[in-house]
C-alpha cells in the first residue's frame, strides 16, 4: 500500500463515517458495506490487512482510548460478569465453535478448527457500545460490553498462539498451554502495573500540554511493545495503563485534558473508520484464496459457523448470568436482572478487525509444516465478521427498542449532578471567603463580586435544567443563557476579525484574543453532549 492509497483510504473512510453520523445506520455497518461494494469496483487498489500493522499499530491506540474513557470503578463493580465474558466465554467459544467447525467441515483437522475457534471467539464491542450509548441502555450493560472488549482480545490472542502451535505440530501440552496463558495474562497486567505510575509521574512532571499530549500518543505503543518484548500480553498492558491514567486524569492540568480529548477523539475516529472499511475491502482476496473449496460449498460452511458463533454465545451468556445468582452474596452485591439484559448482551457479539488480523497472521508454512486449510479459515473468519456486523448490527437497535429495557434515568442523573455541583460550589465559596479575608488577596469589590457571580452561575446551571422551560423556545434558562452567551461571543469575534483586516491589530494578537473567546465559549458549553 503506497502513500496515495493510504491517504485515499483514510479520506474515503472518514467521509463515509461522517455521512453515517447523519443517518440511523451505525458507521461500522455503512463502512463495511461500502468497502464490500468498492472491493469490486475497477481501479480500486488491493488493500490487504497486514497483522504486523493492525496488531501493534492500530489495536493499541483503540484499546487505549476505550480504556481511558472507561470507568475503573464501574469495571471493578462488574468484574465478575466482565471476567466471565472476556476470559471464560472466549475460551469456551474457542473450544465449542472449534469442535462444531470440526464436525461440520470434512477433512478439517481438529487443531485447525480450534485455531478458527480462537480467531473468531472475541467480539468487537465498538459498534455494540456505540449503539448502547445512543439508545440509552442501562450503564451496567454498557459497562459489561465495554469491559469485555477491553480484555477479550488478550484471551483470544493467547488461545490462538497455543492452538496454532498444536496445529503445526509443535507438541503443546495442556500444562504448557495453561502456563503460556498465565504468563501472558499475569505478565501483561504486571507490565501495566510497572509502567502506569512512572508514566503518570512523567506526564505531570512535563508541565507543558504539548509535551504531555505528545507523550500521550506514545503511551499505548510503549506499553504494548514492552509487554510483547517479554512474552506478555500487550493488550492487557495497554488496558491497565489506560484505566489508571483515565482514573487519574483529574491530576493533569486542564489544557492537557482539553487537547488530549480532542486529539484522541480524532485518532479513534480515523482508525475505526479505516479499520471497518478495510474489513469490507478484503472480500476479493479472501474469495480468491479458497482454492480447492468451491464458493458454494464454502458458503454453506460459513452459514454453519455463523450460526454456531451466535448460538454458542447464548449458551454461555444465560448460565453465566443466572447461575452465579444462586449465591446469596452475589444477589446482595449485584442488581437483579431479567431475561432481557442477557439477550441484549448475547446478541451484541459482533466480531471485528482483531479476528481478521489474527487470521491473516496464520503462517502458510512454519518450520516446513504447512498450516492445513488456511484459506478456508480466512474465508470463514471473514464471513463470520461480516455476518455478525450486518445481521446482529442491523437488528440490535430494533431489538433493544422492542425489549423496552429501562433506560438511563436522566432526571436522577441530573439531580445527582446538581447535588454534586452544589457541594463543590459550597467548598469553593468557603475557600474564596478564606482567601479574600487575607489582605494579600485583596481585590476590588467588582472583581470579588465577579468571582461570586461565576460560582453562583455554575451552581444554578444544573438545577435550572430540572426546572421549567421557555414556552416559546422550549429551552431551559440554562440553554437560553448559553445561546445568548454564544451570540455575544460571535459578535466579539467578528469585531476582532474586522480589526485584523483593517490592520489595526496583527494576526498574532487576533489569535490571542480569539483563544480567550474560545475558552469562554467552551466553558459556557461544557455541559453540551457531542
Amino acid at each position: 500500500m503506497d502513500a496515495l492509497q493510504l491517504v485515499a483510504l483514510v479520506a474515503a473512510s472518514a467521509a463515509i463515517a461522517g455521512v453515517a453520523r447523519k443517518t440511523p445506520v451505525p458507521a461500522p455497518l455503512l463502512l463495511v458495506a461500502v468497502g464490500l461494494a468498492a472491493s469490486y469496483v475497477p481501479g480500486v487498489p488491493d488493500y490487504t490487512l497486514d497483522p504486523h500493522i493492525v496488531l501493534p499499530l492500530i489495536l493499541p491506540p483503540l484499546l487505549y482510548t476505550a480504556a481511558v474513557d472507561s470507568s475503573y470503578l464501574d469495571l471493578r463493580a462488574n468484574i465478575r460478569p466482565v471476567a466471565l465474558l472476556s476470559v471464560g466465554y472466549v475460551l469456551f467459544a474457542t473450544v465449542a465453535v472449534g469442535w462444531l467447525a470440526y464436525v461440520l467441515v470434512p477433512d478439517l483437522p481438529l487443531t485447525a478448527a480450534l485455531v478458527l475457534g480462537a480467531v473468531i471467539a472475541p467480539p468487537d464491542a465498538v459498534a455494540a457500545t456505540a449503539i448502547a450509548r445512543k439508545l440509552g441502555l442501562p450503564n451496567r450493560i454498557t459497562t459489561i460490553l465495554q469491559g469485555e472488549s477491553l480484555v477479550n482480545d488478550a484471551t483470544a490472542i493467547t488461545a490462538f498462539k497455543v492452538a496454532l502451535a498444536a496445529a503445526v505440530g509443535e507438541g503443546v501440552s495442556w500444562a504448557g498451554g495453561v502456563g503460556e496463558f498465565a504468563l501472558a495474562a499475569l505478565g501483561g497486567i504486571g507490565v501495566g502495573l510497572v509502567l502506569m505510575v512512572p508514566i503518570h509521574w512523567l506526564r505531570r512532571g512535563l508541565g507543558d500540554s504539548l509535551l504531555q499530549n505528545t507523550l500521550s500518543l506514545l503511551i499505548p505503543f510503549v506499553a504494548y511493545a514492552a509487554a510483547e518484548e517479554v512474552g506478555a500480553s500487550g493488550v492487557l498492558a495497554v488496558v491497565v495503563v489506560g484505566l489508571f491514567l483515565g482514573h487519574r486524569a483529574w491530576q493533569v492540568d486542564f489544557a492537557t485534558r482539553l487537547q488530549e480529548e480532542a486529539v484522541w477523539k480524532m485518532v479513534a475516529f480515523v482508525l475505526e473508520s479505516a479499520v471497518f472499511a478495510l474489513i469490507g475491502l478484503q472480500l476479493p482476496y479472501v474469495v480468491q484464496g479458497l482454492g480447492q473449496y468451491g464458493i458454494g460449498e464454502a458458503a454453506w460452511y460459513a452459514v454453519g459457523v455463523f450460526v454456531a458463533v451466535v448460538v454458542v454465545r447464548f449458551v454461555w451468556v444465560y448460565p453465566a448470568t443466572f447461575l452465579p445468582r444462586l449465591s446469596s452474596r452475589v444477589r446482595e452485591r449485584e442488581p437483579g436482572v431479567d431475561w432481557r439484559a442477557p439477550l441484549v448482551v448475547g446478541w451484541a457479539g459482533m466480531r471485528g478487525v482483531v479476528s481478521l488480523a489474527i487470521a491473516f497472521s496464520i503462517p502458510v508454512v512454519t518450520d516446513g509444516v504447512e498450516f492445513p486449510a488456511r484459506n478456508l479459515v480466512l474465508f470463514l473468519t471473514f464471513t463470520t465478521v461480516i455476518g455478525t456486523l450486518v445481521v446482529q448490527g442491523l437488528t440490535l437497535p430494533p431489538l433493544i427498542r422492542f425489549l423496552k429495557l429501562p433506560g438511563r434515568d436522566r432526571y436522577a442523573e441530573t439531580l445527582a449532578e446538581a447535588q454534586a455541583q452544589s457541594e463543590a460550589s459550597q467548598a469553593a465559596e468557603a475557600r474564596l471567603d478564606a482567601l479574600l479575608a487575607d489582605e494579600r488577596n485583596a481585590l476590588p469589590q467588582p472583581l470579588a463580586d465577579r468571582l461570586r457571580t461565576v460560582l453562583e452561575r455554575r451552581r444554578n446551571a444544573v438545577w435550572e435544567r430540572l426546572g421549567a422551560v421557555n414556552e416559546v423556545t422550549g429551552e431551559t434558562a440554562d440553554d437560553t443563557y448559553r445561546r445568548l452567551s454564544r451570540e455575544m461571543i460571535d459578535a466579539e469575534r467578528e469585531v476582532f476579525v474586522q480589526l485584523r483586516d483593517a490592520r489595526r491589530i496583527d494576526d498574532e494578537m487576533m489569535r490571542t484574543l480569539l483563544r480567550r473567546l474560545d475558552l469562554e465559549e467552551a466553558a459556557a458549553y461544557r455541559e453540551a453532549v457531542d
